[in-house]
């Protein structure tokens, strides 16, 4: 099944008109060599992310999940090509930019953005906060001087920082207004898509509503398409249209938020969900949660990689990598026991 099918079978946010797809990734690969020896030969290769496709619609959100190791960074960064990928095609708006040059590929960068994980680390110290959303302004040559300066003043607006601000620098904010500093700087220059990494798992929860909040409302008005990469299913579940599972670089399930969370059919999805807290001190388990940690991405398990944690595996698992199958419309596993 392609990204492009798995894309218009789903229930997205454009049910009742044809769907439009923004973003198609196809059978993409991230392997980051090993070297060793004098002469610096690879002698291995970290497979982070191994034939991975699926696709995006326009105003859409997709979340993508899956445990730390899964790929899901590496997914993200290299779409935005700020990590090269080893194969595989990136479609943006019917271009696939991985075959694009750099100069070619500047200006996508104004069109596809992406807001960092650490709001501590991806924000300069040395430069104040007019000055680091400004950049991209005077990068692309969208405004400068007084234009530049009510810009500005307007982004911070939108995330819910008065305009003062801008003549600050970042050690003066808490973790939450960085973050704001940090969507503001992505808005800077109108992209069409966003690629959220983690933005709320360096926040105190209390803070991670007000900023899921905010790039809800942002993402709504501002009409973004926005992958929304998280650890925190309940946070993924409140965003997303459609929700991408991932394990040690594969896809395992694709489905609507709604029709994932009610009713996930691949026993990796399985194990997540069961492991999201509850407030519920009456609840009782109902799974077998997982044994053992995510296997080495240098030497995975062959056919099935999620084989030697999985309650339900069996002999033919280890002998094919399962194909991802459309289970009912716009639901999609990764699993030959289901």
């Amino acid at each position: 099944m392609s990204a492009a099918q798995m894309t218009a079978s789903a229930d997205g946010p454009a049910r009742n008109a044809p769907v439009r797809t923004l973003l198609e990734v196809k059978n993409l690969r991230k392997y980051f060599p090993i070297r060793a020896g004098v002469l610096g030969r690879t002698v291995a290769n970290v497979k982070a992310i191994e034939d991975v496709s699926f696709s995006i619609a326009r105003g859409e959100v997709v979340g993508l999940v899956g445990e730390s190791g899964s790929g899901k960074t590496t997914v993200g960064r290299t779409i935005l090509r700020l990590i090269e990928p080893t194969s595989g095609e990136i479609r943006f708006d019917g271009v696939d930019v991985a075959r694009l040059s750099s100069e070619q590929m500047r200006a996508y960068r104004r069109k596809m953005q992406i807001i960092f994980q650490d709001p501590y680390a991806s924000l300069n110290p040395r430069m104040t906060v007019g000055a680091i959303i400004g950049e991209a302004l005077s990068t692309h040559g969208l405004a400068k001087g007084r234009q530049r300066e009510e810009r500005v003043a307007e982004l911070l607006g939108q995330v819910g920082l008065p305009a003062a601000h801008m003549r600050r620098y970042p050690h003066e904010f808490s973790g939450g207004q960085r973050q704001r500093i940090g969507i503001a700087r992505a808005l800077a220059v109108d992209p069409q898509f966003i690629v959220a990494d983690e933005p709320v798992s360096a926040l105190d929860v209390s803070i991670q509503a007000q900023v899921v909040n905010l790039m809800s409302d942002l993402q709504s008005r501002l009409s973004l398409t926005m992958l929304f990469i998280a650890h925190d299913l309940a946070v993924v579940e409140y965003i997303s249209d459609r929700v991408v599972v991932m394990y040690l670089g594969r896809v395992m399930e694709v489905a609507p938020a709604r029709k994932l969370y009610s009713n996930p059919v691949h026993p990796y999805t399985e194990a997540l969900l069961e492991a999201v807290p509850v407030p519920d001190p009456t609840r009782k388990r109902t799974g077998t949660p997982l044994q053992g940690d995510i296997p080495s991405p240098i030497n995975p398990p062959s056919g099935c990689v999620f084989r030697t944690r999985c309650p339900i595996a069996v002999a033919e698992c280890s002998q094919q990598v399962p194909p991802l199958e459309e289970v009912s419309p716009g639901h999609f596993k990764a699993c030959i026991r289901r």
